[in-house]
């Protein structure tokens, strides 16, 4: 099907389209409010400047648009038929640009997490969001264990160290003299 806008309309549409608090995004960012983590915005000393920055969990989290950064056999990810060398370039490029800013990252200590516009569709949205707190509190459990894995880390209660003393409790007959 041939585009029904003019190359101005078209290019008038496409420059409005925005990168930073995208309704995706937004839905994350409540989620994560309203369950007690607290978060920084866009933080321009790392690499990519990463849309959700968590430094207590040592995590980042992108949220990318399922059309923009080429999300792999997803129906928001369509190809345009118009200037198509031109869309599968920039989808190349912005995809070889994330995988370079998560390895930096990564290399940095920080933990990547990606969510996809799709899987913050209505249908899927709770067990993401779920999935997605789950995945920090495993993750705040790493670091606070960092010499046992992941799955190693169990509670483990410790007992009270009393000093010796030799005081009778009350239910206990008077010792004899």
């Amino acid at each position: 099907m041939a585009d029904r806008m003019t190359p101005e309309q078209r290019h008038r549409c496409m420059s409005r389209i925005k990168g930073k608090d995208t309704k995706p995004e937004m839905l994350v960012r409540r989620w994560l409010w309203h369950q007690g983590f607290r978060y920084r915005l866009h933080v321009r000393r790392l690499p990519g400047t990463p849309d959700i920055v968590l430094r207590r969990y040592h995590t980042v989290i992108n949220v990318n648009g399922c059309f923009w950064h080429g999300h792999e056999n997803c129906r928001l990810a369509t190809k345009p038929k118009t200037h198509s060398q031109f869309w599968q370039d920039k989808v190349r490029r912005n995809r070889e640009r994330d995988e370079q800013n998560r390895l930096k990252l990564s290399s940095m200590g920080w933990y990547v997490i990606t969510l996809w516009e799709c899987d913050l569709a209505k249908a899927k949205r709770l067990a993401t969001l779920q999935q997605l707190s789950l995945t920090l509190s495993h993750i705040l459990l790493t670091l606070n264990a960092p010499d046992k894995q992941p799955c190693e880390i169990q509670p483990v209660a410790k007992p009270y160290d009393f000093p010796d003393f030799n005081q009778p409790l009350a239910a206990e007959p008077a010792p004899e003299s």
